[in-house]
């Protein structure tokens, strides 16, 4: 996964949790055998995670997906995100607790009000330029 954009302290840990989760999830419903590397579709998803994460117009100040306002996952991936979810949310206290914990403490925090102009990642990259 070379072509993963650069996320900083928040988004990141989002992006190591979700990709926590989908090895999760990967392991038990996909049957792959190694650890680390999920299957193709898992690794698509991530790819698609990722870019989202990127583009979100909250940027660092981010709500978690389930509290969020903005949908911005097609059906499709929003369902496979809710089927992973689902299933590896509760694992996670097992494999990853720091990570669980952060994302718990991160569902208490109030949807910000307002969107900040350009305040994606994706424009933090092309400012830094």
């Amino acid at each position: 996964m070379s072509n993963l954009h650069f996320l900083p302290a928040q988004l990141g840990i989002e992006y190591k949790t979700i990709k926590a989760m989908v090895t999760i999830y990967c392991r038990a419903h996909h049957n792959s055998a190694t650890k680390s590397a999920p299957c193709p579709e898992c690794v698509e998803f991530l790819l698609y995670a990722n870019d989202k994460l990127d583009r979100c117009p909250y940027g660092q100040s981010k709500p978690t997906c389930k509290k969020c306002p903005i949908h911005c996952y097609k059906k499709q991936q929003r369902q496979q995100a809710k089927d992973i979810m689902r299933y590896a949310g509760p694992r996670m206290l097992l494999g990853h607790p720091i990570l669980a914990i952060k994302h718990l403490l991160a569902e208490r925090r109030p949807v910000p009000v307002n969107i900040e102009h350009k305040a994606s990642n994706r424009h933090y990259r092309k400012k830094i330029r």
